[in-house]
């Protein structure tokens, strides 16, 4: 009873400490070893694996020997795979306990040539008869090959779907990808081959994940191009700012967004840069505000000076009257008083540049003109031993300066106050995609981001 006892304890103990039970068997073989073993078993094992073997061209030579249910092949072989179906042939045996090959490969001409004229037979032979089969197929891969690309070229049908040009392209691309990948599922099926396109597709997917990760940015690049083709944040000619960059848009390629800025140069940002970015369309909306700054006098009555500058501001061609230009008083500087003058101008009718400029000039002749100051700053100069230009030097500077045509001067009267609209990037640019016929995603048609 004790010794019961302490056996149970120890079960216990056991199962704490390793967290299974005791009892717990380990899995059981895939055949039964039997305590008791015939000889006789031994040699109808033998006699059974010669009788196979002797009914295959590579397994004729092996040799069998069988000793308590552990098989032993001798012999020459001509493959791999002969010995494998050997080996299998052998442990389908019943009573067979292991099977211990000790095969050689025979690389010898004279019996590996004539097999292998044998395998190129009896393929040309399949091959020969699977022929009408083949054709059947390839006949209807190349049906649907066709009819994709036919679809794919009606694009007044996928413009129905998206007026976008680039879109209707990409979806016709795809309507025959999928047409091609149609005709090779059935053609497969046809030729009974499925097992054969899941392993084309799984090496596809691998190659296309490996692919994917090289070309990343490039893959990138395009998604964002086809996103900001039906998004429409820009058209052609939009004067644009991406974070810092400012231009007028040229172009929109599958990689990149082009501007030309107003020094003429190319700009050329990668659109998934262009996407994630902040766009400030200066185009978008046609009508503008401009501001500058104006200093009045600390003493000048700071009304009168608002309402002046707002009187000048509306004889002005091209500011608006509505939105109403604005006059505020903005901050007290150190030695006057900072005066915001704003103003509003359409885009599509005058250029913005030129009537802030004229808007300027205006206020500050009409301050001189009414008697408004508007102080300079206070320096403290302090003199240093360098000597100073000599009267000389100065009297030649003058007689320089009087050589200019005052005639020119006067000629020059009514290009200054000339407000129509700088075309200059605009004609560049129109020349542009007139000489390269290369790729551009912006279509006018596509409806606007708002």
């Amino acid at each position: 009873m004790l010794s019961e006892i302490h056996i149970v304890q120890a079960q216990d103990l056991s199962k704490l400490l390793t967290g299974n039970d005791i009892n717990e068997s380990a899995p059981a073989p895939d055949k039964v070893i039997t305590v008791t073993h015939l000889k006789q078993n031994d040699k109808k094992i033998e006699k059974r694996l010669l009788e196979i073997y002797s009914e295959l061209d590579n397994l004729k030579d092996i040799k069998v020997s069988v000793s308590n249910g552990v098989v032993t092949l001798e012999g020459e072989i001509v493959s791999k795979a002969a010995e494998t179906r050997a080996i299998q042939f052998a442990q389908q045996i019943e009573s067979v306990v292991e099977v211990e090959s000790r095969l050689i490969f025979d690389q010898s001409i004279t019996k590996r040539f004539p097999e292998t004229i044998n395998k190129i037979s009896t393929f040309g032979k399949q091959l020969i008869a699977g022929l009408p089969l083949i054709l059947m197929a390839l006949l209807l891969f190349l049906v649907f090959w066709i009819l994709g690309g036919w679809l794919s070229q009606r694009q007044a049908l996928f413009r129905h779907i998206s007026v976008n040009n680039f879109i209707a392209e990409l979806l016709g691309k795809i309507t025959h990808f999928v047409f091609i990948l149609i005709g090779i599922v059935l053609a497969l099926n046809l030729l009974d081959s499925v097992a054969l396109l899941s392993t084309i597709l799984g090496a596809a997917g691998i190659f296309g994940l490996a692919v994917g990760f090289a070309i990343r940015d490039t893959v990138e690049n395009f998604i964002a191009s086809t996103l900001l083709s039906i998004r429409n944040p820009f058209e052609i000619n939009d004067f644009i700012d991406i974070e810092g960059r400012q231009g007028n848009v040229a172009r929109l390629t599958s990689r990149a967004t082009i501007l030309i800025s107003p020094d003429g140069n190319h700009i050329r940002i990668p659109n998934s840069t262009v996407f994630k970015a902040t766009i400030t369309n200066f185009t978008r909306n046609p009508e503008r505000r401009f501001q500058f700054d104006i200093g009045v006098g600390t003493t000048d009555d700071l009304s009168r000076a608002q309402a002046i500058a707002l009187a000048m501001l509306k004889t002005i061609p091209g500011i608006l009257q509505e939105p109403k230009p604005l006059a505020i008083i903005h901050e007290l500087g150190d030695s006057n008083v900072v005066m915001r003058i704003f103003g509003w101008v359409n885009q599509t009718q005058h250029d913005f540049l030129k009537v802030r400029s004229e808007a300027i000039k205006s206020v500050k002749q009409v301050f001189d003109e009414s008697l408004i100051t508007m102080p300079n700053p206070i320096y403290d100069l302090r003199m240093t031993d360098n000597q100073e230009p000599s009267q000389e030097k100065n009297q030649r500077s003058v007689k320089k300066a009087l050589k200019i045509n005052l005639q020119n001067i006067d000629n020059q009267t009514e290009e200054v106050h000339d407000m129509t609209i700088d075309r200059t990037v605009e004609n560049q640019i129109s020349k542009e995609n007139i000489e390269d016929k290369g790729e551009n995603l912006l279509d006018p048609n596509t409806p606007s981001e708002l």
